[in-house]
């Protein structure tokens, strides 16, 4: 019997540490489950929170050729699952083709969806330096904004705890590409939403979101309307954007996996 991969693609602000409860979940579901960090990402939390030369430098190209090739590394098309800017690029696979199926959750939008202004305004933007050229190479989240923009819906006591544990700075580079910073799209944010060859895709969205709006994901999954590949929507309650990390992660992991068993696809399976 084969193990089915899985890759786990992270998003901004986040360190694929906070991946290891979906890891050992679906690893006793049988899967081979993988949660390569970002180009250059240090192992720890507390490293990645010092300035980092290499992860300065990674925008959405980088980000994206670097999970194609974790992707095409597997000898059986493994299912991909991101979150936030891990769901744009989860996405941006598929539809060239790449993985066996994919899961977005609360995902970045892609092109042809609206963003929310409200990060541009008060994070993105939010520079000591005053032209884009002598602005810090990476934007950092403060405790407060943290549980402003991602876990809004958990106690204050939660949203401490994760942000210590998980959060980390994002690569301005990479925000600038999403459209966050200076508008206007980024060709990796395309998607082919008319692929029909492609794998069945889920698109996860929290109704409390603040950072990826659920009508942004309503919005997005309308997208993919013209073609008749498996394109399935799942719209949870009184969720933020730490849906993934929070302490109601499992309700989710739990409905991926359910999602993927109907689908056919398990964890092990026979050759």
């Amino acid at each position: 019997m084969n193990r089915t991969p899985v890759v786990l693609i992270h998003g901004a602000w986040l360190h694929a540490l906070s991946w290891q409860s979906w890891i050992d979940r679906f690893t006793s579901r049988g899967f081979d489950v993988v949660a390569p960090g970002w180009p250059g990402e240090p192992l720890t939390v507390g490293e990645a929170r010092r300035p980092s030369a290499t992860m300065r430098r990674v925008g959405l190209d980088v980000l994206t050729d670097h999970y194609a090739r974790v992707v095409r590394s597997f000898d059986t098309p493994p299912v991909i699952i991101g979150h936030s800017v891990g769901g744009l690029v989860a996405q941006h696979l598929l539809g060239t083709g790449l993985g066996r199926a994919a899961v977005a959750i609360a995902p970045a939008p892609i092109a042809g969806a609206p963003w929310a202004p409200a990060l541009t305004e008060r994070v993105v933007h939010s520079s000591p330096a005053d032209s884009p050229e002598e602005r810090a190479p990476t934007v950092s989240l403060s405790a407060e904004q943290f549980r402003e923009y991602f876990a809004n819906t958990v106690p204050e006591e939660e949203s401490s705890c994760l942000f210590r544990h998980y959060v980390i700075p994002s690569s301005r580079r990479l925000l600038s590409d999403l459209g966050l910073a200076d508008g206007g799209c980024h060709p990796r944010r395309t998607v082919d939403t008319g692929n029909t060859r492609r794998g069945p895709l889920l698109l996860i969205s929290g109704q409390e979101d603040r950072m990826v709006p659920d009508s942004v994901t309503r919005a997005v999954y309308k997208l993919y309307g013209d073609s008749t590949a498996t394109s399935d929507l799942k719209q949870f309650p009184d969720r933020a954007h730490s849906l993934t990390i929070d302490s109601g992660w499992r309700t989710i992991a739990d409905h991926v996996l359910l999602w993927l068993a109907l689908q056919d696809i398990h964890g092990t399976e026979l050759s």
